[in-house]
């Protein structure tokens, strides 16, 4: 299947992405025959929940009189509550396989275990203080949900373009589950994290989509000489890494 046939459809594609990506409380929904991989050009539109919900936050806090650093902490603090640390825990499985293993079989069954090892734990850490360092030196609550925007549905946009450009590194598994991504969701999902971007003003907006691009490409590399594929943890380290260079370029442009 491939691109959503009607506006009910295109609801339930961006349902299923939010029951898939966050943990919030939603009603059940019939997904007839749609799988993740039909769906997955929604994921930017999960995201932009994740940033509404964060801005929030970082409002409330700031209306509260919260300092940045504190509101930055709770800002992540919802972010992760929302999505669960899904896409944490595909970069720290990500980080301990990669870095860890030595072959192509032993890296795939570290990833698969549950338990984090010293490249995860560091990578989780890095991340978290980046993001942080980012969300608590933005100029107040309107500017940081703007960058929330861009990182969160920008981030997410890729996702759809890895499952297409790289087969299932396992027969089974979350991702080999999900189905094939066509060109057509792909491409429209990185369309809609394209549009994300514009938050931050056009000329940041470019610089973060020829860096995104980069990124792409060198993950990708990196991707088949690991493991020969892609894994639900690559995705969700890949939205992990590109969430922190826009919100880098939202930095920057801000300063």
């Amino acid at each position: 299947m491939s691109l959503p046939s009607s506006p009910r459809q295109a609801g339930l594609d961006s349902a299923l992405c939010l029951v898939f990506f966050t943990r919030l409380p939603l009603p059940h929904f019939d997904f007839g025959d749609r799988r993740l991989a039909d769906a997955i050009w929604a994921a930017p539109l999960a995201g932009l929940v994740v940033a509404l919900v964060g801005g929030i936050v970082s409002a409330t806090a700031e209306r509260l009189g919260l300092a940045a650093g504190p509101s930055a902490a709770l800002v992540l603090t919802a972010t992760l509550f929302v999505t669960g640390a899904l896409h944490e825990d595909g970069l720290a499985d990500v980080a301990d396989g990669f870095g860890g293993g030595q072959t192509r079989e032993r890296r795939l069954e570290i990833m698969r275990d549950s338990r984090i090892g010293a490249y995860g734990a560091a990578a989780l850490v890095l991340s978290l203080l980046v993001r942080w360092t980012v969300l608590a030196g933005l100029h107040g609550a309107w500017h940081l949900f703007l960058a929330l925007i861009a990182a969160e549905a920008g981030s997410r946009g890729l996702a759809g373009l890895l499952m297409h450009a790289l087969p299932p590194a396992r027969s089974d598994g979350l991702s080999a589950g999900a189905g094939s991504v066509t060109r057509e969701t792909a491409t429209l999902g990185a369309a809609i994290g394209a549009g994300a971007l514009l938050t931050l003003g056009l000329p940041a907006a470019l610089a973060a989509l020829v860096l995104l691009a980069a990124l792409f490409l060198a993950f990708r590399v990196l991707c088949l000489s690991r493991i020969g594929g892609q894994t639900g943890d690559t995705v969700g380290a890949l939205q992990q890494l590109a969430a922190i260079v826009i919100l880098l370029v939202a930095s920057a442009s801000s300063a």
